[in-house]
């Protein structure tokens, strides 16, 4: 990824090409008065891959009374009684 130098003027003449500019992965470095003001960065856009299924297989077992009801007592506590 290369940083360009542009200045406010280009981009108030030119809005739409440095926005393809953007989008094409190219980093901007916008300038005033010939002093660097703002660097504006494309967003890096994540992978919208889906987790494999069994991703953490035989890492962990579900005990066989994963679901039963809680004691009396640990509800109490949990519910601040």
């Amino acid at each position: 990824m290369n940083d360009h130098q542009i200045s406010v003027e280009e981009i108030k003449h030119d809005l739409s090409n440095f926005l393809q500019r953007l989008e094409a992965g190219e980093s901007l470095v916008i300038i005033k008065s010939g002093k660097p003001l703002a660097e504006i960065k494309p967003v890096v856009k994540k992978p919208s891959k889906r987790r494999p299924f069994g991703l953490c297989h035989g890492e962990f077992a579900v005990p066989d009374d994963f679901d039963a009801s809680m004691p009396d007592d640990i509800i109490r506590e949990f519910e601040g009684r």
